[in-house]
């Protein structure tokens, strides 16, 4: 249950869907196993066109990104609603994404598989920041700062999910506060 992310940042646009975040012949990659879990990550933001985002989220023949924290602008996660794309960033290294809206489902299955923060900001972040600028996040104090500049953002705080991605997802929280047995 981590409060602060620290760490270069990757900032996308609007409309950031989820073929873009994992595209579709990937899905056959099962991440209850743990070696095709793994292999997830190295696809993640796979689908961004190399003319809009030079730099990969993921290096060529890596498993893990260098960028623990993703900035996007509207609607975040658009399209299909394949659980697969928040497991492929968080099997990625990837802590949370800062972005000033998200498409439901993809928020709901950040929330339901615990793998990543799904945060709201209330800047175009993704204009106040660039790809490898350091970003300190706090979601205690629902606050973004740029390393750089000091410059502080407020962040919307995440309320009552908070608890369920702390405890991993749906299940283990679940499991935790005793509406499932362990």
């Amino acid at each position: 249950m981590q409060s602060k992310f620290t760490g270069p940042v990757y900032v996308v646009r609007d409309n950031i869907d989820t073929d873009q975040i994992i595209p579709a012949q990937f899905l056959n990659l099962v991440p209850t196993i743990p070696e095709e879990y793994e292999k997830l990550g190295a696809y993640a933001l796979w689908g961004l066109p190399d003319s809009l985002y030079p730099t990969r989220f993921i290096q060529e023949g890596s498993l893990d990104t260098d960028y623990p924290i993703v900035i996007g602008g509207r609607n975040f996660g658009c399209g299909s609603s394949r659980e697969h794309a928040p497991i492929a960033l968080g099997s990625a290294n990837c802590q949370c994404v800062v972005a000033e809206s998200y498409a439901r489902i993809f928020f709901r299955n950040c929330v339901s598989t615990g793998e990543l923060y799904p945060i709201e900001c209330l800047d175009r972040l993704c204009e106040a920041f660039k790809t490898g600028d350091v970003a300190a996040v706090d979601i205690d104090a629902n606050t973004i700062t740029h390393v750089a500049t000091g410059r502080v953002f407020p962040l919307k705080p995440l309320g009552e999910v908070r608890p369920v991605v702390d405890a991993g997802g749906l299940f283990d929280y679940a499991r935790e506060s005793g509406m499932i047995p362990r």
